[in-house]
């Protein structure tokens, strides 16, 4: 029951040829659902580059109203309800987003013909309390530090049953049927001949899920620290390079260096660094390869996206 994460948009404020405006997507393959964070102008289009689809999308997360992080919105849920088959997409983000949508919507002539619920996340991130949990996920946010509202997501995969042993439990004699499904939950079944056989016996150990934390826009900040605590991987934007650290502060965006410490101290296993400012590209004086660099000599593992990686978490099965 992995979970596959895949970078749509990596660019800061406007897009470039080689990186489209923020957008990523968490695949979870267990419930044939895809969850998007930030829709940057063309996302959809970046869907339609990828090997997702974009039927099987249900929630999005916005961290703040900035146009690179919302300006793809009306489009893809406008493209969503001219396909006809969806079922309804629930969205998640700042207060002025339900306005925002509902005066596109109207002055464009847009009707959605699909349920879509629109969530304020700020009682939520001001109080630490659970955004969203449901049987095998749950979600949290944090307020971040930047010019306008922004907030950060972590999502949690619970802890699952350790893996079942079929054989073993054919061995017992126990009939394959329901019973096996009881089992691999790890409660305690009465069969017909009256023995009573404990489901954890017959699982190894459980298999913790993994969690994921998607942190943009913001200067370094204590809560995102807090937030990501412990993570599997932390997503965090680095638009500026060490060098400009005084522009970062004076724009409140975070340096390569400023993501790093956030990992470090958030002791996170792997650091990705996305949202780079278009001024960053090959044969200019400073380029992605240089930030990564700088980060880490603070966090080691860390890498920088580009649009359409890929990297899956957790095991399969």
């Amino acid at each position: 029951m992995g979970v596959q994460v895949t970078f749509l948009g990596t660019s800061s404020g406007v897009p470039t040829r080689g990186r489209n405006v923020s957008a990523v997507a968490l695949r979870l393959p267990q419930r044939a659902e895809l969850w998007l964070f930030d829709c940057g102008e063309g996302t959809q289009h970046q869907f339609l580059r990828s090997e997702l689809r974009v039927s099987q999308l249900r929630r999005i997360f916005i961290t703040h109203m900035h146009g690179d992080h919302v300006f793809g919105l009306p489009g893809l849920l406008a493209s969503l309800g001219l396909a006809g088959n969806c079922p309804g997409i629930d969205l998640y983000g700042p207060d002025p987003l339900r306005d925002y949508l509902d005066g596109v919507m109207r002055t464009s002539s847009t009707r959605i013909g699909y349920p879509l619920g629109v969530h304020r996340v700020r009682e939520a991130a001001a109080r630490g309390s659970l955004l969203l949990d449901d049987d095998d996920i749950s979600v949290r946010c944090a307020p971040l530090t930047h010019r306008v509202p922004a907030y950060a997501y972590r999502v949690d995969q619970k802890e699952r049953p350790g893996r079942f042993d079929v054989e073993r439990a054919r061995a017992l004699g126990i009939p394959p049927g329901p019973v096996y499904s009881e089992l691999k939950a790890g409660r305690s079944v009465t069969l017909d001949d009256g023995r009573v056989i404990r489901g954890e016996t017959l699982c190894g150990p459980p298999r913790p899920g993994c969690s994921i934390v998607y942190c943009t826009d913001t200067v370094f900040s204590e809560a995102a620290v807090t937030l990501a605590r412990g993570a599997d991987l932390l997503i965090h934007e680095s638009t500026f390079a060490h060098g400009e650290a005084d522009l970062a502060i004076a724009r409140q965006h975070s340096t390569s260096t400023m993501a790093a410490q956030t990992a470090l101290e958030a002791g996170v296993k792997q650091l990705v660094l996305t949202h780079l400012s278009p001024r960053y590209v090959a044969g200019n004086p400073v380029t992605p390869d240089d930030l990564v660099s700088e980060a880490r000599a603070i966090f080691p593992e860390t890498i920088v996206a580009r649009d359409f990686l890929s990297l899956e978490l957790g095991a399969a099965g």
